[in-house]
């Protein structure tokens, strides 16, 4: 899907074009959204641009000489983000190309910091001047998004203490499970912060002649470099609450385990003269007793009650 922008008057607009008109506005365009383009798109692209249009895995590689380069089509810049898959945060790469007169940006899912964009391109809210702009706001939406994230991590992060240290009738288990999904996606934000980081670093080199985009990138690293803080932050927070969390389970077993070895104590002396009595032994006289039975089930009863009486008195009970 291609999705076309023009700049007019500072502002970000949409071109609503199809089919040929859409293929004569491509090089008129200041800004190509384009998401998950087939064949056709992309044999279009690249008779229109000249440019050849990054593959997924190429889009996905991990080493610094392929995520931010300059050749022929402009500067490339790969940048991670984050999105929603299944009720869980993932990262996905969004290849840009920085041209004098335009930027293009591929990706293959739908990603909320695009459609927030739109939104604002829609509403005539989206001020730009150049597609290099456009990219730094790219770049401080992006961070934005994360800042928001974050704070709604903090704040589920806050209901699983209250679960932890506060709630009696918890399921400490279910704690855990909310606690390590919480753990992925603050370490999947602080891996965006870091990759947005190092794109701002190159970025600057290729900007010197633009001292306002140089201000505005000065002043998203310092976001970025206070939302790092908060990262570290949130992970010693997980991490005291998982220990927490493991500390509870393991007294909860250790009671269980200390009612079953008390019961086995309480029980021992009883068993014993129950299996002296129960011997085959010709001669045992108190067996011709009458008072023998009942003197018997006596001693199992006091037998049984002294050492739960001595672990109470104790305070082990």
């Amino acid at each position: 899907m291609l999705r076309l922008f023009k700049i007019r008057s500072g502002l970000i607009t949409k071109l609503n074009a199809t089919g040929i008109k859409q293929a004569l506005d491509i090089g008129g365009a200041d800004w190509i959204d384009v998401r998950d383009p087939d064949e056709t798109e992309r044999a279009l692209l690249h008779k229109l641009l000249r440019t050849a249009l990054p593959h997924g895995e190429e889009v996905e590689e991990i080493e610094s000489s392929a995520r931010y380069f300059v050749d022929e089509a402009g500067i490339h810049i790969h940048l991670l983000f984050l999105a929603q898959s299944e009720g869980r945060h993932a990262t996905t790469s969004v290849a840009c190309i920085l041209q004098p007169n335009r930027l293009i940006t591929i990706r293959d899912t739908n990603l909320a910091d695009f459609r927030l964009l739109r939104m604002r391109a829609r509403r005539g809210r989206l001020e730009c001047q150049s597609p290099a702009e456009l990219l730094v706001t790219i770049l401080d939406q992006k961070v934005e998004n994360h800042a928001d994230n974050l704070e709604d991590i903090h704040r589920r992060l806050e209901g699983v203490s209250y679960m932890v240290l506060e709630d009696e009738n918890s399921e400490l288990e279910d704690a855990i499970s909310q606690l390590a999904r919480l753990e992925d996606s603050n370490g999947k934000i602080r891996l965006c912060l870091m990759d947005t980081q190092r794109s701002i670093a190159f970025l600057q080199r290729h900007l010197r002649e633009r001292p306002e985009l140089q201000q505005t990138c000065i002043d998203i690293t310092r976001d970025i470099e206070t939302l790092m803080s908060h990262t570290t932050f949130l992970f010693e927070k997980i991490n005291f609450l998982m220990e927490s969390t493991q500390g509870f389970i393991n007294i909860e077993q250790n009671q269980i385990i200390k009612i079953f070895s008390i019961a086995a104590v309480v029980f021992l002396p009883p068993t014993l003269i129950a299996s002296i009595y129960g011997m085959n032994f010709q001669f045992m006289p108190e067996l011709d007793e009458p008072w023998a039975y009942p003197t018997a089930l006596g001693l199992m009863i006091l037998s049984g009650i002294a050492p739960y009486w001595i672990f109470k008195r104790k305070g082990w009970l």
